[in-house]
């Protein structure tokens, strides 16, 4: 599932390609797994809107669109699931299979959003309060704290005292929402924390170094374009490379790139968990 690198780097390709367009047509398939919105009232609420911005909150992605005194204010937000794309295109492009939304752009493009799995979803928000200052702060908030903007001190208050283990913790998107399996391992590797550790054990020492392993391992993963290790491609279709910078994640049995060990692979909270049992304590 593309986490918060990989949707960032999504949302921030689309909002380049179409930040300013119009929606002149709407088109969706007829299956109703996407769909958090009827398509036909999806459809009406995004036909004739002027496309102000494209952004990711946690693992979804918002399309704020311009003021429209004719129309209820409304969002539209759209969630990748397991193998979701959300693609510009030329429409002389033949549409992928599995397309199931397409909007038709007065500039001549096409944005589709391509699901072969059908797990991911789109839906309609209603802006109740567009009074905010900070655009950031209109409509749709998501699950948990966002993890590149959470402080020090904050970060320590949200897993601090959690009966849990830390890559539960971790995972858990009503804390932290964007974190996925990729970015917890790769994150406790670099802080130096065994997966399976008591988040309320954590000492105030390994809680700062966790915050920080975690917006470092962020920030690079979004500047190299995600994790391409399935089936994730950015709005363009290409490719991303954090998955060449992994120390732990996906290397069962190789040599730790700092030790030498070899990596282990474990289940916690029911997911593959890879980490190094010298480097990581």
């Amino acid at each position: 599932m593309p986490e918060l690198p990989e949707v960032e780097t999504v949302a921030n390709g689309v909002d380049a390609r179409i930040r300013g367009d119009y929606i002149e047509e709407v088109w969706f398939s007829s299956k109703r797994e996407p769909m958090n919105t009827p398509p036909a009232a999806m459809a009406k609420a995004l036909t004739g809107r002027t496309i102000e911005r494209v952004r990711r909150v946690g693992k979804h992605i918002v399309f704020d669109f311009a003021p429209d005194a004719k129309s209820d204010p409304v969002q539209w937000i759209v969630h990748l699931g397991m193998t979701g794309r959300l693609l510009v295109a030329d429409p002389a492009v033949p549409r992928p299979l599995h397309t199931h939304g397409v909007l038709v752009l007065r500039s001549g493009r096409e944005l589709r959003f391509v699901d072969a799995r059908r797990f991911g979803r789109m839906g309609i928000y209603l802006v109740e309060d567009t009074k905010e200052e900070a655009a950031d702060l209109r409509g749709f908030q998501g699950p948990g704290t966002e993890p590149l903007r959470i402080s020090r001190a904050d970060f320590r208050k949200l897993f601090h005292g959690r009966r849990t283990s830390i890559k539960a913790a971790l995972l858990n998107q009503s804390l932290l929402h964007g974190v996925g399996n990729i970015y917890a391992d790769e994150s406790l590797f670099r802080a130096k924390i065994r997966p399976r550790r008591m988040a309320s054990r954590l000492t105030t020492r390994e809680l700062d170094r966790l915050h920080g392993a975690v917006q470092t391992v962020l920030r690079e993963a979004i500047r190299l374009g995600g994790s391409s290790v399935s089936d994730y491609v950015d709005a363009a279709g290409e490719r991303g490379f954090f998955q060449l910078r992994h120390y732990v994640y996906m290397r069962t049995s190789q040599p730790c790139l700092v030790c030498g060990t070899a990596i282990r692979r474990t289940v916690v909270a029911g997911r593959g968990t890879h980490y190094c049992p010298v480097c990581q304590r």
